[in-house]
């Protein structure tokens, strides 16, 4: 559940300077699906879509997801804010 609530933080703090992002997941990925209500476009470590996180595959791990690369992500989210 703790993926969950960083999820719904980082799309809060998004909207608070009027970016929208929705993500779509296929455990253990989490890809960046939409901005602003556009989809994005091209993939990222990964064939279905651009891959913005990996969330952890053991319970006791004190990390409970990973950033592809986060200066990508913002990339992508800029790239497809501009489109």
């Amino acid at each position: 559940m703790e993926q969950l609530d960083f999820l719904l933080s980082l799309g809060n703090k998004l909207k608070r300077i009027g970016i929208n992002v929705t993500f779509a997941g296929n455990y253990p990925w989490i890809y960046l699906d939409t901005v602003n209500g556009k989809k994005v476009q091209g993939t990222f470590m990964g064939e279905h879509g651009f891959t913005a996180f990996f969330l952890c595959m053991k319970r006791d791990s004190p990390v409970k997801y990973k950033w592809t690369d986060i200066s990508t992500v913002f990339d992508k989210i800029r790239e497809t804010l501009k489109s």
